[in-house]
């Protein structure tokens, strides 16, 4: 029975392994600078060009908690290098009297607690660093606010992860 069981460990561990060779990582676990929040991001690939992602943002008197599915490609011929591209949803809170920020257009005056809610989408590129367990990535996040909108607006970001 241990034996079985030994074996089994090990074949998942292959396996385990052989999956973050194909797309340079399995899990990756960061920090995510945006253009409106700054916060904690994780990410996880499901298939080798197939991944979810998670994004818990602050910024004062806002959270905003995002997920993403996302896919990705090969960038330029360079292995180590991936443009993704992908779609989800935020849910989050703002607190009274506090200035909803935009990028594109006037920002909004905000003078009672509130919900926030809609719909995200995600393109961005991804380097996987050589030698060391990190990616750096910058992507174009537009989000469609619509439980204080409707509103469109897109917050770029830069991201460092350490994978495993």
């Amino acid at each position: 029975m241990k034996q079985k069981l030994l074996l089994l460990s090990l074949s998942l561990l292959f396996l385990t392994f052989s999956k973050v060779n194909a797309q340079g990582y399995n899990t990756g676990i960061g920090f995510r600078a945006g253009g409106f929040e700054n916060g904690l991001t994780i990410k996880h690939f499901v298939k080798s060009d197939a991944a979810i992602e998670g994004i818990l943002g602050f910024r004062p008197g806002v959270f905003v908690v995002t997920g993403l599915y996302e896919k990705h490609a090969t960038a330029f011929s360079e292995p180590s290098l991936k443009w993704y591209y992908g779609i989800g949803a935020h849910i989050g809170g703002i607190d009274d009297g506090r200035r909803y920020r935009r990028y594109f257009g006037d920002d909004d005056e905000i003078y009672d607690n509130g919900l926030l809610l809609g719909a995200d989408a995600i393109l961005g590129l991804e380097w996987k660093m050589p030698e060391i367990p990190f990616t750096l990535g910058v992507d174009l996040h537009p989000r469609l606010e619509l439980a204080r909108g409707p509103f469109l607006d897109i917050e770029p970001g830069f991201t460092l992860r350490f994978v495993f």
